[in-house]
């Protein structure tokens, strides 16, 4: 007994000297070669960022190079001369908690093992210079669980905002639709008509959602559906957008056709994801209403180069490869619209820590690199509402900070590989000089 007490405090304290590491130095300085006012696309030079408990503190930019700021000697100071420092980058499309796993091979992976898999996966995005995501699906609540443990410190991860399961017509795209019917197997987010998808956007935000999710018409990565076709009506959608906001939740919908597009931007949804169907009459709705596209391109490539090294299978692998297309032609349209672009991968499609390379996509589409970096830092700030704290380098605002060498505004691969990762004033990643 006496043994197991003395084990147990050790695990304890080793614990309690974990969850409390990011507290230990209240006071730090990065002296960077340059900083990206993302807001405006200037840089400066000669910055000096002071950090005091997880917020900037104050920034002190001047061209002369000879010239320093002199801290306290309990100050922390960070060396990154060569550097240029960008905000900490957002994400608003993951799924953590999952790995690409296709078809059948999605039936054996139990939600233990999911909530697992999003402790390894935040981790890994955090390093790869994504500070803030929204996860967008996940069965079981796990990614309510992995964003309550990376806020309490129980495990390193960027800032989350979850949504918990998908709301799906019975058969749709979010419905699990692998099985024969002897299973009856249903998924957790099934609601069909107003008065049930009202119950199931209340069971959802009970459970902790900080945004709801809807799959507005089918899918590519689901067995049995066509992702041209809408799947809630106007009146179910206006049903679960009322609900939803009233109590203080945005909506992502997940869209690829164009009816479903311009039903889900009338019915008032924050932002559609991927979009691949969409049209004039979208575009204009979209425009009419403010609402967010979050595009996530890269997966198009990624899938063109991996499909036979995945295995993926074949009721999928024609959808993909129509839908790729199709997504290409009409995003780049709807960007040269003028609709609202903010940065989102659909990462779990591919493998976790590749999200910037969608910076490159889009840039590929007519942005111009400070374009695509503003979708995943002000725009993507904005859409998830949390433009007072996060998606510019200002001071009062959390100190996530990325640093990668040279300008991203000239090549915005740079982006792929950061060499200083910083969330709420603790470095989580930098590379040896």
């Amino acid at each position: 007994m006496k043994t197991f007490i003395a084990s147990l405090t050790l695990l304890l304290c080793s614990s309690v000297a974990f969850t409390q590491q990011p507290a230990a130095t209240t006071r730090t300085a990065i002296h960077a070669g340059h900083l990206l006012d993302v807001k405006t696309g200037k840089m400066l030079d000669n910055v000096y960022v002071t950090i005091e408990n997880g917020k900037i503190a104050k920034i002190t930019s001047s061209p002369d190079q000879k010239s320093h700021v002199a801290f306290e000697p309990s100050t922390q100071v960070i060396e990154l001369p060569n550097a240029t420092l960008v905000p900490g980058l957002i994400d608003a499309h993951t799924h953590l908690t999952f790995d690409p796993n296709f078809g059948y091979q999605e039936l054996g992976i139990s939600v233990p093992k999911e909530a697992l898999t999003g402790a390894k996966n935040a981790r890994i995005t955090l390093e790869a210079g994504f500070t803030t995501v929204r996860n967008v699906g996940a069965r079981g609540y796990t990614d309510i669980a992995l964003r309550d443990a990376i806020n309490e410190g129980m495990l390193p991860g960027p800032r989350i905002q979850a949504s918990g399961p998908a709301l799906s017509i019975t058969g749709g795209h979010c419905d699990n639709n692998l099985l024969p019917f002897e299973y009856h197997s249903t998924a957790e987010g099934v609601a069909d008509g107003i008065e049930h998808v009202q119950q199931k956007v209340l069971e959802i935000i009970k459970y902790g959602a900080d945004v709801i999710k809807v799959c507005a018409t089918g899918g590519v990565l689901s067995k049995g559906d066509d992702p041209r076709a809408s799947q809630y009506t106007l009146e179910e959608m206006k049903a679960i957008v009322a609900d939803a906001h009233r109590l203080g939740r945005k909506v992502a919908a997940h869209a690829h056709g164009a009816q479903g597009i311009a039903w889900a931007a009338e019915a008032g949804v924050d932002s559609i994801e991927h979009g691949s169907y969409i049209d004039e009459n979208a575009i204009k709705i979209m425009k009419e209403h403010g609402t967010y596209l979050v595009p996530t391109q890269y997966l198009g490539d990624w899938m063109q180069e991996n499909a036979v090294k995945i295995g993926l299978p074949p009721m999928y692998s024609e959808k993909m490869k129509t839908v790729s297309t199709a997504m290409r032609q009409n995003v780049t349209k709807a960007i040269q619209g003028g609709v609202k672009i903010a940065f989102g991968t659909d990462a779990a499609v591919y493998p976790h820590g590749l999200n910037a390379h969608e910076f490159a996509v889009y840039v590929k589409l007519g942005m111009t690199p400070l374009q695509a970096i503003q979708t995943a830092t002000v725009n993507a700030a904005d859409l998830l509402g949390w433009s007072d704290r996060i998606g510019s380098l200002d001071e009062g605002k959390f100190a996530d900070i990325v640093a990668v060498n040279g300008d991203p505004t000239k090549d915005v691969t740079l982006l792929q590989n950061p060499v200083m990762v910083m969330k709420g004033g603790v470095v989580y990643k930098q590379a040896a000089h």
